[in-house]
């Protein structure tokens, strides 16, 4: 890996992008508090679009005179690189999309989220708010902050600067997921449960980052390599570190045994929430696994590879076995992300050039296919609200034949079906992964994923070969903001199935810098 690193202090340039994000995530503070309630709604779309549009312009721009090794910005404490270049871009891709799916008011009349977080679930208050056409404008900055938090923790370069970024990304979700407009007691309850396993996830990442302190004397990432590669001090400390630290970030990536929080957060939080989480948490939480792995602990892969390997044979059993016992689609799809979390894994093991760029390649088509999913997901709805019982999606295509079969591909997709980019995806993971001597992981992965494929076309038989009962939900016509989102989460599908080259060459044009 380069060891060349640029040093470019004086120049901006390159964390224009992550500026850019936080600055009008502030500015949408104070317009929040400055703003007549009736200007709210526009004035923060407006912003937001425009926020994550003029990243991506100001990415680019950078992109096209980047140094091939990277360089470090804001006193060396981010390395950006060209996988970190990566990752921005598809979070501030992803990001497009679900910022328009939480700004669409037409699903939901008043939109997805309470009009008032002070209304307490069951009061009048809180019933007569469900015509109400207010909505929570504070989750636009919220969605910003989270943003600018995944884009700086997917470039950190050293630990304590991943903990700030995690933190950051971390609080305003945890309140965000409690902003639903119905059902607001599921809602809060899975506020409460990410936040309290998030807390944990966040202590036990924090004591791993002062073990290591302990063992390295530095918390940058190339100093912990650097100890570990050519030290004498017992390695205990090393490697309780490690293991506490990548505790943290498994959490955060929802990788089974430590994934307990995602179904119940999945299922509680608003549908646009969960599309945000879903796509954009895990693309930067495997960015931190990959820049931790492959910068900080590559020198004794051959001491946590094998703990690696069950962790990752036990997220794809965990999320192929319980997605077939689940009867609600947001819970399915939150175990179905537990099984790719599991297929991520063995991606970020393989220390290779295949492995970082089939992993980033992965994150890009998984991020695109889920959030068009939830999308979807978000139209199917009763007297109640969303219908997410699979009972309820039975003869749906004889509703609704475009919306099915959206929703057909869409879970082909996270099946791994050839001529969709889930195949792709799958395919160049794989391939990594047997040219790095881990065969036997891999056939488990194929297992995994035939088991897996059998709740997606379970869903698919329900609704082309069931009849629809006569008090079944309604397909809403999606405003235009939905449609953006979903028809940009299918034609990326599509697109990267049929033609991967692009976004595999750019995954693959470089490493991580190591400074």
């Amino acid at each position: 890996m380069p060891s060349d690193t640029k040093v470019q202090a004086p120049s901006l340039g390159a964390v224009w992008p992550v500026l850019i994000v936080l600055g009008a995530a502030c500015l949408g503070v104070l317009l929040e508090a400055l703003l007549p309630r009736h200007l709210r709604w526009s004035t923060q779309v407006v912003l937001s679009l425009l926020a994550v549009v003029g990243a991506g312009i100001a990415l680019v721009a950078y992109v096209s005179d980047a140094p091939a090794a990277g360089e470090l910005a804001m006193k060396g404490t981010l390395a950006i690189d060209r996988p970190g270049l990566f990752l921005w871009g598809t979070l501030l891709a992803l990001a497009l999309g679900a910022v328009l799916l939480i700004a669409d008011r037409s699903v939901e009349p008043g939109g997805a989220f309470v009009a008032s977080a002070a209304i307490r679930p069951g009061t009048l208050q809180d019933r007569a708010q469900v015509t109400s056409t207010g909505m929570q404008t504070e989750v636009f900055p919220l969605t910003l902050f989270a943003l600018g938090g995944m884009m700086t923790f997917c470039v950190a370069n050293d630990l304590l600067t991943m903990f700030v970024a995690l933190e950051v990304l971390s609080l305003p979700l945890y309140l965000m997921c409690g902003l639903a407009r119905r059902r607001r007691l599921l809602s809060q309850e899975s506020a409460v449960k990410y936040f309290l396993l998030g807390a944990f996830a966040s202590a036990f990442f924090l004591y791993g980052v002062a073990l290591l302190y302990g063992y390295a004397g530095s918390v940058r990432l190339s100093d912990i390599s650097s100890a570990a590669a050519g030290t004498d001090r017992s390695d205990t400390l090393l490697f309780a570190g490690m293991g506490l630290l990548v505790i943290g970030l498994l959490f955060k990536a929802s990788v089974g045994p430590f994934h307990t929080w995602t179904p119940d957060v999945y299922q509680g939080a608003p549908t646009p929430v969960t599309a945000f989480m879903a796509a954009c948490t895990k693309v930067a939480a495997f960015g931190g696994i990959l820049r931790v792995l492959q910068v900080a602990f590559e020198s004794t892969q051959w001491e946590w590879r094998g703990v690696l390997w069950g962790v990752a044979i036990v997220s794809m059993v965990i999320g192929a076995v319980l997605g077939l016992t689940q009867t609600d689609v947001k819970r399915m799809i939150a175990y179905s992300s537990v099984a790719h979390a599991g297929f991520l894994l063995i991606g970020s093991i393989a220390l290779t050039e295949k492995g970082l760029s089939g992993t980033l390649f992965y994150l890009l088509t998984y991020g695109f296919t889920t959030l068009a999913a939830f999308g979807v997901i978000s139209l199917v709805r009763d007297s109640s609200g969303e219908a997410t019982h699979l009972s309820q999606w039975a003869g749906l295509a004889k509703r609704s034949p475009l919306l099915a079969g959206v929703f057909t591909f869409l879970l082909l997709a996270l099946a791994g079906i050839p001529l969709t980019s889930g195949f792709v995806g799958k395919f160049v993971v794989f391939e990594a992964a047997i040219a790095d001597g881990m065969a036997p992981l891999v056939v488990v992965a194929l297992i995994a994923s035939a088991v897996a494929a059998f709740f997606y076309l379970r869903v698919i038989v329900l609704m082309y070969f069931s009849e629809p009962a006569a008090d079944g939900p309604t397909v809403t016509v999606p405003g235009a903001f939905t449609t953006a989102a979903i028809t940009l989460g299918v034609l990326v599908t599509l697109l990267l199935g049929l033609a991967p080259a692009f976004a595999l060459d750019w995954a693959g044009s470089g490493a991580f810098a190591i400074h």
